[in-house]
């Protein structure tokens, strides 16, 4: 990158943050809502440890109740505040802690990679009958793919956090993959903002085909899983072939 090039980045940056200063700003009571917003991260970090330390008594108890845990691995993260910023401008939302709270469901977020499709219906159900966690949506991009491809299920949900002034319940969003999905979303993510977002048709319809053929994976390995499974004499009912 030239000098001039990196000097008119910077700069364009530096726009881009006076314009997200100025629409903090331009609320009255902008200082309360700053202190407020300091409290957030920590607020949803606990809420992410809540879920995690849920999540591993969900894995230790598979794998003592059925030898084999299905979860390959979890990911969580916290929202950046300026992506935050954005998405609320996006879907047209005033800047307050009110409506971050109310519209903005993935503050808090958690990636959990399972082994099987099956693994993951199996999981949310479970999640569905929980006392200590409210499912408070549930998008199935598995069952509908998005028109890219794209597979996933994602679920709204609250965990519940004991603080001085009472019981809170924090939002967060978990998406449930397989490890076949996970790697084409993780594909699709880096040639997506490769190509600036704007992705060639070629390109766009090669996508679709690699989703159709990790969808053939995933169910491939699930008849094996079950074949093996019958002729071990150790088939549980879960692991009856999809739609049944």
């Amino acid at each position: 990158m030239k000098e001039d090039d990196s000097t008119q980045v910077t700069l364009n940056q530096l726009q881009v943050h006076v314009k997200d200063l100025q629409t903090w700003q331009s609320s009255e009571d902008f200082a309360r809502q700053v202190e407020d917003f300091k409290t957030l991260p920590a607020l949803y970090r606990h809420a992410l440890n809540e879920l995690e330390n849920k999540i591993d008594v969900i894995k230790t108890e598979w794998q003592v109740r059925d030898g084999y845990c299905p979860i390959e691995h979890i990911k969580s993260r916290i929202k950046e505040p300026k992506s935050i910023l954005k998405k609320m401008q996006r879907k047209g939302h005033e800047f307050t802690l009110e409506n971050m709270e109310l519209h903005i469901h993935d503050i808090a977020g958690m990636r959990i990679v399972c082994a099987f499709v099956k693994d993951i219906y199996r999981l949310v159900d479970h999640l569905c009958v929980r006392e200590d966690i409210r499912v408070l949506e549930i998008k199935d991009y598995i069952a509908q793919p998005k028109p890219n491809g794209y597979q996933s299920l994602h679920v709204i949900i609250a965990i519940p956090l004991v603080l001085l002034d009472g019981t809170r319940w924090v939002k967060a969003e978990i998406q449930l993959r397989t490890l076949a999905m996970d790697f084409w979303a993780s594909m699709e993510h880096i040639l997506y903002y490769k190509f600036d977002k704007q992705l060639p048709p070629h390109v766009a319809e090669e996508l679709k085909e690699a989703a159709r053929a990790a969808d053939e994976l995933d169910q491939k390995m699930l008849r094996l899983r079950s074949e093996i499974l019958e002729l071990s004499g150790g088939s549980r009912p879960t692991d009856s072939p999809a739609g049944e």
